[in-house]
């Protein structure tokens, strides 16, 4: 017990220096942030200098009682990181070196804390500033300790790759540094290890290799923001010694980084605001070097800190087309995943209004009339439907149609479309004879009410003295507020139904859409989470099956268990509903540590993303129900698509990391239908599910899944897949 516990405290450590290293390229890649740590140990005392601060910081930061969370993601170790780098590449080791180093490394950690209360304010990230204090404060406070020697250990490369791996390595060093390419090229490698103090073609290629590895969005960015300025120095007419001069260029390499796909989402608009930034930066270095080099320091990354910095403060004041250059709201470390999720998150939930409101009718109605309608519904009032009654043929009424009540419509019940206040009434317009209508009172009997500031819903044409609501009083959603009538501007019985900003009655319309409804069209339904509906459907609010919701209701706490069979051997799958700090829920497999978040939206479950194993049983579920409403329609079909994050095939994926800020290729899609629902003895309804990976409009990878449902919940779920299949039985 004791051993175990020893070894999760180790790997514990580990992971908290890990992340220390990944942190300086916004990473949590254990492989990239082994590379990186492996880099700083070409010079070996530096390394271990480095090594060192990290230890010493995260060690201080735990006994101080700070964040377990922080200090394990290397949030209080990465600007310790780099001063240990900056100190060990500058002096000689010795007593004297390693007393300072313990001291500025625990000032660094202050420092971290210091910023992330002021910044965080602001909710900005405090970045490398840390860093920056610490250096400048060490350089200069030792440059009057005569105890401590400059290093010459640079100086001598080619007997530092020898201390290292022998004559091996030194081979390998001057193979690198003798390789052909070209002047540029070899600048942005030789920038790439001056992050890490390393000024060699080496250290920047290993450290690009991984970069490559972590991410390929951050690969290209670099490129872009390194190239960018590189060509800039040229139009301008600066200095490109500037460049090469301690390889300041990782200046624009960690703001494209940063601002292209760590805090903003990769984008066109996110790499065209890279290009357009880096002259500003080439403006920030050049005026702050010359101003530091008074006091004999380096700038460092000051201007990458300054850009970034003002850029975020500058987005958190804008009021309007915050998506177009949308902030990264939950950190995943990783610009693919941020990509891929707010996209896929912007196409499933971005049009969903910010009050849900219903259709104000129950059963089944026509669309008669829809916006920018035949008769009215023009103008300023275009953002408006008629709703009817139809049969199966079409007709509105019986007999001879020439009596209100032969309207299939008329004194049927009217309900709030939504949560709100009645702000206006009319309610003693006679009704029209069929045929006639009442200029004078276009609206006739109508209800207004208020749901939100600046949302109201208007119901007209509502029979004389059937309202059964009065000013001032609340209502809720589905609440009888009348009947349906023939008064005002109204040849024949219908509902008059808009939305608006203002009170009165008859107000400008507002264009604002109906949600979770169903549309029947040629005899099959399908599922609108968020619409407007057309002129001619069939259209009704979504009526609940308890069976269906029940099953896909889940609460933080809950523990759902399945077994399946392989080769004779059966295997138990246990699963616990968990929620996060955002108050996010999620799955997580007690075995395997896979996850998958979700969420529920009134009748609606989403699956919204997945870490894992992509052959674990909750991969599966996750594809199997990706979306599932609530109601059933029989052969009712859903359709979505996934986050790219889950794409099958790694090869086609690692290609379209690089291009999706500018497009996308790949595809995948999710259907379910709703096959059967057997009523009796046993209720049992059985979805039928499809999940589809591809390039444009070929299909490459399917999976078919059937998930049975019964009163308990989700009874057994059957999984088809390249000619094998798996079933998985419920555990009550």
């Amino acid at each position: 017990m004791e051993e175990n516990k020893t070894k999760q405290q180790l790997l514990g450590a580990w992971h908290c220096i890990l992340n220390s290293y990944g942190q300086i390229f916004f990473s949590k890649n254990p492989v990239f942030a082994v590379i990186l740590l492996l880099v700083t140990f070409f010079d070996f005392y530096a390394g271990l200098a480095g090594l060192l601060a990290v230890v010493i910081s995260n060690s201080v930061a735990s006994l101080l009682g700070l964040s377990k969370i922080k200090i394990r993601e290397g949030a209080y170790g990465f600007n310790s990181l780099l001063v240990g780098l900056g100190v060990g590449i500058y002096y000689q080791p010795g007593v004297e070196f390693y007393i300072i180093l313990i001291l500025i490394s625990v000032i660094t950690l202050f420092f971290s804390v210091a910023m992330e209360g002021i910044l965080g304010k602001y909710g900005l990230p405090y970045l490398s500033i840390p860093f920056l204090l610490g250096i400048w404060m060490v350089i200069i406070a030792t440059k009057g300790y005569s105890a401590l020697n400059i290093s010459e250990r640079g100086v001598y490369n080619l007997n530092d790759m020898y201390a290292i791996g022998g004559l091996t390595m030194v081979k390998l060093y001057e193979w690198f540094n003798n390789l052909a390419v070209p002047e540029s090229l070899r600048i942005f490698f030789k920038s790439l290890s001056a992050i890490l103090f390393q000024y060699h073609m080496f250290a920047g290629i290993l450290i690009a290799i991984g970069l490559l590895f972590y991410s390929r969005i951050a690969f290209l960015l670099s490129l872009i923001g390194f190239y960018t300025a590189y060509y800039f120095y040229f139009f301008i007419g600066a200095d490109i010694n500037e460049l090469t001069y301690s390889y300041i260029g990782f200046n624009y390499i960690l703001t494209a980084i940063a601002v292209g796909g760590f805090f903003i989402v990769p984008s066109r608009r996110s790499v065209l605001w890279v290009i357009f930034l880096t002259p500003l930066i080439a403006i920030i270095l050049s005026s702050t070097s010359f101003i530091f080099s008074y006091f004999q320091l380096s700038v460092f990354s000051l201007p990458f800190n300054i850009i970034v910095l003002l850029f975020l403060y500058v987005l958190k004041f804008r009021e309007k087309d915050v998506t177009k250059l949308a902030l990264v709201t939950i950190q995943q470390f990783s610009p693919e995943k941020h990509v891929y999720n707010f996209n896929n998150y912007m196409d499933r939930f971005g049009n969903l209004p910010w009050v849900a409101m219903k259709f104000p009718f129950w059963g089944e109605w026509k669309v008669t009339q829809a916006h920018n309608g035949q008769y009215t519904h023009k103008d300023n009032w275009k953002h408006a439907w008629d709703f009817e009654i139809a049969d199966d043929e079409g007709r509105v009424y019986d007999n001879t149609g020439n009596r209100s009540e032969d309207y299939y419509c008329y004194n049927k019940p009217v309900i709030a479309p939504g949560d709100g206040t009645v702000e206006a009434i009319k309610n003693d317009v006679d009704d029209n004879e069929i045929g006639d209508v009442n200029m004078e009172n276009n609206w006739g009997n109508s209800v207004v009410i208020k749901h939100a500031e600046k949302l109201y819903s208007q119901i007209s044409h509502l029979k004389k003295d059937s309202i059964k609501v009065t000013k001032g009083q609340t209502v809720k959603q589905g609440e009888l507020i009348g009947y349906c009538g023939n008064s005002g501007r109204s040849p024949i019985p219908h509902i008059h139904f808009q939305f608006q900003s203002t009170p009165d009655i008859g107000s400008k319309t507002l264009s604002y859409p109906i949600s979770s409804y169903i549309v029947r069209e040629n005899g099959n339904y399908h599922f609108e989470l968020s619409g407007i509906p057309k002129g001619g459907q069939m259209v009704s609010n979504l009526t609940t099956n308890e069976i269906i919701k029940k099953a896909y209701h889940f609460v933080p706490g809950e523990k759902l268990r399945f077994e399946t069979e392989t080769e004779g051997e059966t295997v138990l799958h246990e699963w616990l509903i968990e929620a996060d700090i955002y108050n996010n829920t999620y799955f997580v497999c007690q075995h395997t540590g896979a996850k998958a978040w979700f969420r529920q939206t009134g009748d609606v479950f989403f699956f919204t993303q997945y870490s894992g194993k992509s052959n674990s049983l909750l991969y599966y579920f996750y594809l199997s129900s990706f979306k599932v409403v609530a109601a059933f329609y029989k052969n009712m079909q859903l359709k979505d698509n996934y986050p790219l994050t889950v794409f099958q095939n790694k090869k086609w994926l690692f290609l379209q990391d690089f291009l999706i800020p500018f497009f996308k290729f790949l595809k995948a899609e999710f259907t379910l239908n709703y096959k059967s629902l057997e009523k009796g003895k046993t209720e049992r309804i059985v979805l039928e599910s499809s999940s589809a990976f591809g390039r444009r409009k070929k299909v490459n990878d399917t999976f078919r899944f059937v998930i049975q449902l019964t009163p308990k919940g989700i009874e057994k779920l059957e999984i088809n897949h390249s000619g094998k299949s798996l079933t998985a039985h419920r555990k009550f």
